[in-house]
């Protein structure tokens, strides 16, 4: 192999410390600055590796993959999401802090000041998983990456932030290794920086045009505006004085909605909530609100839209609930999807068609997909080796079965799913078994089930996936665990179950089994649409005119990525498949998980009576959506953002607004006069708006939500500036300034409110009313104009939010914070064990959680009472656990060494 390489070059660093790291057996070949590279649209100073067969691998990333695999290191899951948000999201950061550093001779944390929120992240990474290195307790190509990134801006340590000491210590690690050290020394030599100097010179400054995209705060210094040009502030005013014949006409669609020719058609879906659950706010903004906003969106754009989601409601977990409460299946799915309804009602989420699976309409699709990949020989029937638990005398779903993960030795694998390393698992694979109904070993008995055949289906499949890929928008996360579900190699994934809740198998000696749920469940958004109108085939086959954005959790991905689209390959009946798949990270609460049981946690059902509007909820669970990792919700920020950002920014801007026109001006919008500085207001509010769009387009949530509160930040600066009050007791020329103001002011607040709507409906619809917005107004366009001119009246204008209180936000975090749940003991199950399965392994996960910490305090040395301290806590939890499975808890104590 031959590697080229150019001094100077920061990409020159990671490839050597890679091929130093993984002992790669290259020839090396310095080249010159002014070389052309290998590849025509290779930037200068990349490096490039020459395999001995002639393939040139060109991408930095790519070849230090290919070294570390080479050496028989395969990358797991979490390897290839640190090289994802390195290439997307470091990078470019680091280029921006590394001209910054030897172009405009920034130094010291001044030059890394873009990095921050990503050094935090690597931080707050390495110190949740208390391991040595990012991937785990051993370097990984990811560490080699990441660091050979860094290390040209971070060289000088002072540069690093004093209170990073866990990503200080991992980086003088990888800087102290042979590796990287003899990287270092060759590649960033003086004369060499020099001339990589002198050609960054001749570039333009790097651009961090999404860099708000990185932050959880919105960027409030004026001096980072990007300048505006002659020519945007010209098309500004020009869209500015068209007024409301410059707005596209509202469309409203007939009912049902149906594809329209000519029209974009978007079909919308969001994961089926499981009905034996009652949703949280993790589950609530990871599927149905944050595909609720895009559906909202589309519509205020004139898209046809249609929005359907359900229950899911066939499987164990639904067979079990309806045992635990005394009611059969079907009673337990009706009381169920009834409490979902209201939920979503009050979040005010627009479905056009909200449904459940358990319908005539679920079964002959269902069939019909089935017989048709049967028909064509993707199906596999096979002997299975099933856990059967024999003191609860029925074979285990996969939902119901715990142990040990085969990859990755995590210790708390689901039956189906292991939720540390994100692979499928068959349950008879786990290591050291268990029932979680009732604790018992389960035994292998054999049992006939049906398969589709992955592998058969896999040759339809990338070449649908690459295509997708290209045109549609995935998120990251989605794509890498899509990426190495293919990698790893695709398998025959059972499709039938020994259950009796469920949709029916239409064949001989299969009648008594019923599909497996997820072969089933996503076949419920073609169900649910099929109840919504019985033209459903012109959504579901009809992928020239339709484009399908699917919204989920990212645990959901393989099924909708994967198992769902093979499906309806092999059906080969020219369904619909997904173009844009949207997958969030995690919400957490506070410093933990949700646990309806322990009454930790926010549900959806609880939301409404805490007092604070649904608007509220939903803007804040829109603000901290986990788009690119997992987030948690505060109480105390929550308090902090509706004070700070709705009542003293947003809110505050359109009463002040709408309050001048009717204080000042007896409640009709004034004449106005631009001057230079109206104009420049315009354009930047217009460029803020592009934004908004580009964003919502690619189904940036959150980001979106920032260019909302950066225009009403605008507007009150505008208005602090101009002082509209003072003016208007002035001269003919100070009240004629106070009218320009107040009626730019007043048109602001009238397009937030558009704006605003996916968002906060209501709160939309307080401002359309206060302002007496027309109809024809509430509709998005790119362009800034003047919806209500002179002489146009406004209403009565009355405050948005109001503040919340510390006592009030400290009521609520200890309501919710699980002190309630102590007070009722776990009920007991009948039938079919003496515990709350979801109580037993979350308090199972606790003990052992609490189990380590003790471990970990007495490995350490710690104080004999603090540990005490900690044993307590421990056997407290060990009691609960013991209520919750029908053991007696006196028999729980201290466990010593032994005395010999």
């Amino acid at each position: 192999m031959r590697l080229r390489v150019a001094a100077g070059g920061p990409a020159a660093l990671k490839v050597l410390a890679a091929a130093g790291a993984a002992a790669a057996p290259v020839r090396l070949v310095w080249g010159g600055p002014l070389e052309r590279p290998l590849a025509p649209l290779s930037p200068p100073w990349a490096p490039a590796l020459e395999l001995d067969s002639g393939t040139v691998l060109f991408s930095p990333n790519a070849i230090c993959q290919f070294f570390f695999l080479a050496r028989g290191e395969e990358p797991t899951d979490l390897t290839n999401q640190w090289l994802e948000w390195e290439a997307t999201e470091l990078q470019p950061a680091a280029s921006a802090a590394l001209y910054a550093q030897l172009v405009h001779g920034r130094k010291g944390l001044e030059a890394v000041e873009a990095l921050g929120k990503l050094l935090a992240h690597i931080e707050q990474n390495l110190s949740r998983r208390g391991t040595a290195y990012l991937a785990g307790d051993t370097k990984s190509v990811a560490d080699v990456v990441v660091w050979g990134t860094l290390f040209p801006v971070l060289q000088d340590e002072t540069s690093l932030p004093s209170e990073l000491q866990v990503l200080r210590t991992w980086f003088q690690s990888m800087t102290l290794s042979e590796a990287c050290r003899k990287a270092a020394d060759s590649v960033l030599m003086p004369k060499a920086l020099l001339e990589f100097k002198s050609y960054l010179q001749k570039q333009p400054s790097p651009c961090l045009a999404m860099e708000r995209a990185t932050s959880n705060e919105p960027e409030e210094e004026e001096g980072s505006e990007p300048a505006l040009t002659e020519e945007e502030i010209t098309a500004a005013v020009d869209a500015w004085a068209r007024g409301v014949a410059a707005l596209p006409k509202p469309w409203q669609p007939q009912k049902p909605v149906l594809p329209v020719e000519g029209m974009r058609n978007v079909l919308i879906t969001s994961a089926l909530p499981y009905v034996n659950n009652v949703p949280h706010l993790g589950n609530i903004i990871g599927c149905v609100l944050s595909a609720d906003t895009f559906a909202r969106y589309c519509r205020l754009r004139n898209w046809n839209t249609l929005y359907v989601c359900g229950t899911d409601e066939y499987g164990t977990a639904t067979e079990t609930k309806a045992v635990e409460e005394g009611l059969t299946p079907q009673e337990i799915c009706n009381k169920y999807n009834a409490i979902h309804t209201d939920i979503y009602r009050w979040f005010d989420i627009s479905f056009d068609y909200f449904g459940r699976t358990t319908t005539p309409y679920q079964t002959m699709i269902a069939q019909d997909i089935f017989q048709r990949l049967l028909a064509r020989g993707f199906l596999l029937q096979d002997t299975v080796e099933q856990l059967q638990c024999e003191d609860c005398q029925r074979f285990l779903a996969d939902r119901f079965v715990e142990g040990t993960c085969p990859f990755c030795s995590y210790e708390e694998a689901r039956g189906d799913q292991c939720d540390k390393c994100g692979k499928l698992i068959n349950a008879v694979e786990l290591k050291n078994p268990q029932c979680k109904l009732c604790r018992g070993v389960p035994v292998v008995k054999p049992t006939q089930h049906l398969f589709l055949d992955l592998p058969k289906l896999e040759e339809q499949l990338e070449p649908w996936l690459e295509q997708s890929w290209a045109t549609g928008d995935w998120t990251a996360n989605a794509r890498y665990i899509t990426r190495s579900w293919i990698r790893d190699g695709l398998k025959p994934r059972c499709i039938t179950r020994d259950l009796k809740w469920g949709t029916p198998v239409p064949l001989d000696g299969f009648r008594d089994k019923v599909f497996y749920v997820w072969f089933d469940a996503p076949i419920g958004y073609l169900s649910i649409t099929a109840n919504y109108t019985d033209q459903w085939e012109r959504w579901w086959k009809n992928p020239q005119q339709v484009e399908l954005y699917n919204f989920m959790a990212k645990d959901n991905v393989p099924f909708h990525s994967v198992i769902f689209p093979c499906s309806l390959l092999g059906a080969d009946d020219n369904y619909t498949l997904v173009n844009h798949l949207i997958a969030t990270e995690y919400l957490n609460y506070e410093d933990g998980k949700f646990s309806k049981s322990r009454g930790v946690g926010v549900f959806g059902d609880m939301a409404k009576d805490t007092g604070i509007p649904a608007d509220i909820w939903r803007f804040y669970l829109l603000y901290l959506r986990p788009e690119g990792q997992d987030s948690a919700f505060s109480w105390s920020d929550l308090m902090l953002k509706n004070n700070s950002e709705l009542l003293n920014n947003l809110g505050n801007f359109i009463n002040r607004a709408g309050m001048f026109v009717c204080k000042f001006f007896g409640g009709t919008v004034p004449d106005m006069v631009l001057t230079p500085d109206d104009e420049r207001l315009l354009a930047r509010v217009t460029l803020e708006l592009h934004q908004y769009h580009q964003l919502l387009e690619k189904v940036r949530i959150r980001d979106a939500l920032r260019c909302i509160l950066s225009i009403s930040r605008h507007g009150n600066q505008y208005i602090q500036v101009n002082e509209p009050w003072k003016r208007i007791k002035g001269d003919e020329k100070d009240r004629q300034r106070a009218g320009t103001v107040t009626g730019v002011a007043v048109n602001m607040a009238s397009m937030l409110a558009v704006m605003l709507q996916p968002y906060m409906p209501s709160v939309s619809l307080a401002i359309q009313g206060q302002l007496c917005i027309p109809p024809d107004c509430f509709v998005l366009s790119h362009n800034f104009t003047c919806t209500l001119p002179p002489g146009h009246r406004v209403g009565t204008v009355s405050p948005l939010f109001q503040k919340l209180e510390h006592d009030q936000i400290e009521a609520l975090r200890k309501r919710f914070g699980g002190g309630q749940a102590k007070q009722t003991p776990p009920a007991s199950v009948t039938l079919v064990a003496p515990g709350d399965p979801q109580l037993i392994q979350e308090l199972t996960e606790e003990v052992a959680k609490q189990g380590n910490h003790v471990r970990q305090l007495k490995a350490n040395k710690a104080e004999k009472a603090q540990v005490d301290t900690e044993v307590v806590k421990l056997l407290e939890l060990k009691k609960q656990l013991a209520l919750a499975e029908g053991k007696s808890p006196e028999v729980l104590a201290p466990t010593g060494k032994r005395k010999k």
